[in-house]
């Protein structure tokens, strides 16, 4: 309830929700006055939250788009946990820390936030980019680096303290097999999960029950990542982002992933929650300079590095600024990192709160960060792809170019008409200019991509994206735009219709609707003819 109260506070500032649910968990936490909420619970609900935004994000990634982007994710996601680790580590020798609590500091402050990075990347619709696939690459090979950091620090803390019970033979005994597990963990998936999953989807669709799919859906991205946490040792995130990617590859991963929506928005807002529920404020009032510093570190210096890295490895300015923006914060694997350091007698408690206030204030910045260095207009495309023309007076414009964008994209070229299509997706992008079309790179509902189509002289607009609220937005920029413009959009709900009407479209397409209408239609027909 706090909140949905504080997200909406900060909209009303002009600020992003999550400044809002970070506070309520300031507000409920145990280091303010008043109510205190069960932090341990908190935690287990944000954590289904991660699960199912990372198997969301599976469903949209197949291995191919993984293996296309490991050349550069691998190699660059090490050098940057290394570097930023350093940094770390520098900063807790000025503060008079040993160099293994530096190295678990630096650990913590090198690995970005799931939940904080998809996110920002849904948001801006670059998610299925080449960049947002590079980012979200980088992503999985840090939760892989701190599933093997995990095991590294207990044998790291009992060498570094004399002792004599983890050598090192076993210490690299527990490396192998961490490895082996991983690696047997990839292996079922892609052998067994590969057929299983989709054949219990297929099984489960058949019954014609809506509830049981949907219990399929969260049975699967559920079990898949605590079996894979407890069977194989690996974060909970990460096995639901491969249950994700093999259930992608199944012809119902649409129905799926319009199912697992809902809770994962509702219980990723609990990531945040719980994360203000950690912060004691005092912090900035002890040590504000070395808060400062450790902002810097995750903010300017992982930024940096991210930037020089991919800049090394030949990409453009777009994609380095999104992988840069995308890991300048930091999240789970961060609290994880840091308890186990305080569990450890590695760090002093000053570390658990100069982690926390960083991970606060690096979300807070972390839109300002993609303001200022994401341009949605920097999509790349092919280099022998020619720039859009100014649209002319009576053109035709798309938001959106999947399954629906597409088939009227096909028809209006079979009648001669001019299109212009705004997209965000590499794959949607491709197949308007594959079809003829003009194209505007990027996300309809932010004004300045809309005023790239000429609105004012437009025929007419489709908005084919599913999502009422953006295609709410579009539609309300578009009819403020042109008064006279014709405005046709699809819904899925008859109060996505209302919306949509009210805001100003002067068609709404329900799909189940107009399928009835249609099959009534033909049934008449056939009576009047009998």
């Amino acid at each position: 309830m706090l909140a949905y109260v504080f997200g909406l506070l900060a909209h009303r500032l002009r600020l992003q929700p999550l400044v809002g649910y970070l506070l309520a968990g300031i507000a409920v936490g145990p280091f303010t006055p008043g109510f205190t909420a069960d932090a341990s619970l908190a935690a287990e609900l944000a954590e289904i939250g991660v699960m199912l935004l990372m198997f969301g994000v599976g469903l949209h990634f197949s291995l191919k788009d993984l293996m296309a982007v490991a050349w550069i994710a691998v190699p660059g996601a090490i050098g940057q946990i290394v570097l930023a680790t350093l940094m770390g580590a520098g900063l807790s020798r000025v503060l008079g820390w040993s160099w293994i609590g530096g190295f678990v500091f630096g650990l913590a402050l090198s690995v970005a936030s799931t939940v904080v990075m998809i996110r920002a990347l849904q948001e801006r619709r670059i998610l299925d980019t080449d960049r947002g696939r590079i980012a979200v690459g980088w992503l999985v090979v840090e939760d892989l680096a701190m599933v093997l950091a995990l095991v590294l620090v207990p044998a790291a803390a009992s060498i570094a303290s004399g002792g004599t019970d983890v050598p090192i033979g076993r210490m690299a005994l527990s490396l192998t097999v961490t490895l082996a597990k991983v690696t047997g963990f990839v292996a079922v998936m892609l052998v067994v999960g590969r057929r299983a999953i989709p054949w219990l989807m297929h099984h489960t669709a058949h019954t014609g029950s809506r509830e049981l799919f949907r219990l399929a859906v969260y049975v699967i991205a559920l079990g898949v990542a605590f079996g894979a946490a407890k069977l194989f040792g690996v974060s909970f995130a990460l096995g639901a982002f491969f249950a994700g990617m093999v259930m992608g590859e199944s012809d119902l991963s649409q129905r799926a992933t319009e199912e697992a929506m809902p809770l994962r928005d509702a219980f990723a807002v609990l990531f945040f929650v719980s994360v203000g529920m950690l912060l004691d404020p005092e912090v900035f009032v002890r040590s504000p300079l070395a808060v400062l510093a450790t902002l810097v570190i995750i903010v300017a210096g992982k930024s940096a590095v991210a930037w020089l890295i991919v800049r090394a490895f030949g990409r453009p300015n777009a994609t380095a600024f999104t992988v840069a923006a995308s890991l300048a914060q930091i999240g789970e694997f961060s609290f994880i990192l840091i308890g186990l350091g305080i569990e450890l007698d590695l760090v002093p408690p000053l570390a658990r709160d100069l982690v926390l206030a960083g991970a606060i204030l690096s979300i807070i910045l972390n839109p300002l960060m993609f303001a200022l260095l994401v341009r949605p207009t920097l999509v790349e495309t092919p280099a022998a792809a020619p720039a859009p023309a100014p649209a002319s007076a009576g053109h035709d414009v798309l938001v959106g170019y999947g399954r629906v964008g597409s088939w009227i994209g096909a028809r209006l070229a079979r009648e001669g008409r001019r299109r212009i299509v705004i997209e965000a997706s590499d794959d949607g992008l491709e197949r308007a200019r594959g079809d003829g079309a003009e194209v505007v790179a990027g996300n309809a509902a932010d004004p300045s991509i809309l005023a790239e189509a000429n609105l004012a002289e437009a025929r007419r607009l489709f908005v084919t994206v599913p999502e009422a609220f953006e295609a709410g937005q579009v539609v309300q920029q578009a009819r403020a735009a042109n008064p006279a413009l014709e405005i046709l959009a699809r819904a899925h709900s008859d109060g996505a219709v209302e919306h949509l009407q009210n805001l100003g479209a002067d068609l709404v397409v329900q799909g189940e609707r107009e399928i009835a209408e249609r099959m009534i239609e033909h049934a008449r027909a056939k009576d009047r003819r009998g």
